[in-house]
């Protein structure tokens, strides 16, 4: 198995200019993959996920031109043109589910499936949304999960949809993209969310971008979307791709532990993303936060003592950067509690039992239930842990920050992070010092 081995270091600081957001990339490229007329996309992320929803456009017949990070799409007119494809689409929750969603309207015969992960991450609240309207999908194998085979159904709403919404925001996201394609004899499709609706900010994401291409989904509160049916997404000419929030969460977090000054540039007070509340997180453990338009900086800690305070926190709105709040509890007085994080369950490893289990590895004490984490921290870090990352970038990206709280660290598997942020370790390794 390849390895990297990390630190110890004592400093970090520098600026990263961040890489385009995972979850904007993907919801533009299919946007504009649907509208009328030439989208030009800037900053798009190049990683697997992107790839993979590239590949699979191409495949539907979008006509696609990419240079660096800029990319050209013409659109389809709310219709792909090829009306079969075999589409592998690896472990990107973020092109599997929204362009399940769009295929099932599009009338075509399609199979969608991607590695073993992805068949075990679930996908039947999506199916059973899409089925009340008429959508014929099926499961090759294991009920309520892809591979799928999705084929032309007679598309009728007479009434709202209705899906869970405590499973995954990307079963609300996957409908509301493809909804304005469909058509509705009131000109509308109403969506009602069942439960809780989790990772609410990234239902803003979409509805904005969703905006940014001429359809406004009205909704009340969390619970009732409201989308204008049967009409056609309209190309904005150039979007410009927001810096991953989450991505800068490791950067941030660095600055916190290892004096800093850290910038990240590409998020700020303007984001569109739920995960820039990491840097709110961070000031209650105590770190020195500062906030621009499109840019946060973080040093360490203000007060007397020059430790991180433990923070209980609810996580609900930032799930994927919250990962990198249990690695940075281990450096900080008392005990962290982070709560309302079922959603880590089902991304690409269960992330609450790989948590535990590598936290457990540098000496932390953890306790774990269904939708929790608590973590207390050892006296001393266990030095030259073997870090196993489960194929998932996340996990690999939080490791590497225990290189910076005075022990060496190796983090298995490091290319695993080709899923959302390819060069990480490098820019990391621009920032930190012995």
């Amino acid at each position: 198995m390849e390895y990297l081995d990390l630190g110890p270091f004592s400093r970090a600081q520098g600026t990263v200019r961040l890489p385009g957001s995972k979850s904007i990339s993907n919801r533009v490229l299919l946007l504009a993959a649907l509208a009328e007329g030439e989208t030009t996309i800037t900053n798009l992320l190049d990683s697997d996920d992107t790839r993979v929803m590239l590949d699979a456009l191409t495949k539907l017949g979008v006509k696609l031109k990419r240079e660096g990070d800029v990319c050209v799409v013409a659109g389809t007119r709310g219709a792909f043109t090829a009306k079969t494809a075999d589409l592998f689409l690896g472990n990107a929750g973020t092109a599997i589910r929204p362009l399940t969603a769009a295929l099932a309207v599009n009338g075509g015969d399609y199979r969608v499936h991607g590695v073993p992960r992805m068949h075990e991450r679930p996908i039947g609240d999506l199916v059973d949304g899409l089925r009340q309207i008429g959508a014929r999908i099926d499961y090759e194998a294991n009920e309520g999960y892809p591979p799928l085979r999705i084929r032309a159904g007679e598309i009728t709403v007479d009434a709202p949809i209705r899906v869970r919404g405590d499973v995954s925001s990307q079963f609300l996201t996957a409908l509301l993209m493809a909804l304005p394609l469909v058509r509705a004899e009131s000109g509308q499709v109403v969506l009602e969310v069942e439960g809780e609706l989790i990772s609410k900010p990234y239902i803003e994401i979409t509805m904005r971008l969703m905006a940014r291409f001429g359809v406004t989904v009205e909704r009340e509160g969390w619970q009732r979307f409201t989308v204008p049916a049967g009409v056609r997404y309209r190309a904005p000419g150039t979007i410009a791709v927001e810096g991953d929030a989450s991505s800068a969460s490791y950067f941030l977090a660095a600055g916190a532990l290892a004096g800093g000054p850290v910038r990240v540039v590409g998020v700020g007070h303007a984001s569109i993303q739920g995960d820039v509340a990491f840097a709110d997180a961070l000031t209650r453990m105590g770190a020195n936060v500062t906030i621009g338009e499109d840019w946060i900086e973080v040093r360490g800690v203000g007060h007397d003592h020059g430790q991180l305070e433990a923070i209980d926190m609810d996580c609900n709105l930032i799930p994927d950067a919250a990962m990198t709040l249990a690695v940075a509890a281990l450096t900080a007085r008392g005990t962290t509690t982070l709560r309302n994080i079922g959603s880590w369950r089902v991304k690409e490893t269960d992330r609450i039992a790989a948590m535990a289990k590598e936290l457990r590895k540098v000496g932390a004490t953890i306790e774990e239930g269904a939708d929790y984490l608590v973590v207390t921290p050892p006296e001393r870090l266990t030095a030259d842990a073997a870090i196993d990352t489960y194929d998932d970038h996340r996990m690999a990206m939080c490791f590497s920050l225990v290189s910076l709280a005075g022990v060496p660290v190796r983090i298995n598997d490091p290319k695993c992070v080709g899923k959302t942020f390819p060069d990480y370790f490098d820019r990391f390794n621009t920032l930190v010092t012995p």
